[in-house]
């Protein structure tokens, strides 16, 4: 569960950082990067038990998901309601499989099913535009997207870093992320939240031992 986050903005540009600003229930804003694509959709929140934390409420939040995501910029699929559900139903299902992952748990049948049946559909269809860049064909749809997503999942799940998918390592953060750094240490979501609280409480703690030392 998202509990200490009141939403997210995508992070708007080719020449920012690959993955996602989120904001936090405070208001600051932090950036992070969760590794994978499918993995960008889990801080999206929402799910039946917590509502008020969802940001996919109508099609076009999908679209916009899309456009901020790490696919190719200039993705605007035509999105509909029962695609919309259909992302829910997606996310949902990869949200445990994550986190057993993460901490050597057996995923469950179920959700398996909607990652496998959601990646049997046709995805998007990528191009090579005449400057070279990666771009899409015409008539994408939420189908196409989820189906992307839901590949880029089975490829993280059964390819070689999948023993890296990790949960923050923060009490109260619930982030997922796959740990693509070369040494394979990441601990946090992110080192600007995360990372330096952890620091800052160390030194505290570090402080208050030599203070209490006679």
């Amino acid at each position: 569960m998202l509990t200490s986050y009141s939403g997210y903005v995508l992070t708007p540009a080719r020449d920012e950082p690959v993955g996602l600003v989120l904001t936090a229930r405070e208001g600051r804003t932090f950036h992070f990067d969760p590794g994978a694509l499918c993995l960008e959709l889990l801080p999206t929140g929402g799910s039946e038990r917590y509502p008020d934390f969802e940001v996919l409420s109508e099609p076009a939040d999908l679209v916009r998901w899309a456009a901020g995501s790490r696919l190719a910029p200039g993705l605007e699929p035509a999105v509909d309601q029962r695609e919309l559900a259909a992302a829910h139903a997606l996310r949902a299902a990869l949200w445990p499989l994550a986190v057993d992952r993460a901490h050597g748990r057996a995923p469950s049948p179920a959700d398996l099913d909607v990652v496998n049946a959601t990646a049997a559909e046709p995805p998007l269809a990528a191009r090579i535009a005449a400057d070279g860049t990666r771009t899409w064909g015409p008539g994408a749809t939420g189908t196409q997207l989820l189906s992307t997503v839901a590949r880029d999942a089975v490829d993280l799940f059964t390819g070689p870093f999948a023993h890296r998918i990790r949960e923050c390592e923060a009490h109260n953060c619930a982030l997922v992320f796959v740990d693509t750094s070369r040494p394979g240490r990441r601990r946090w979501c992110s080192m600007e939240r995360c990372g330096n609280r952890q620091k800052a409480k160390a030194h505290r703690a570090r402080h208050a031992e030599s203070e209490d030392t006679p």
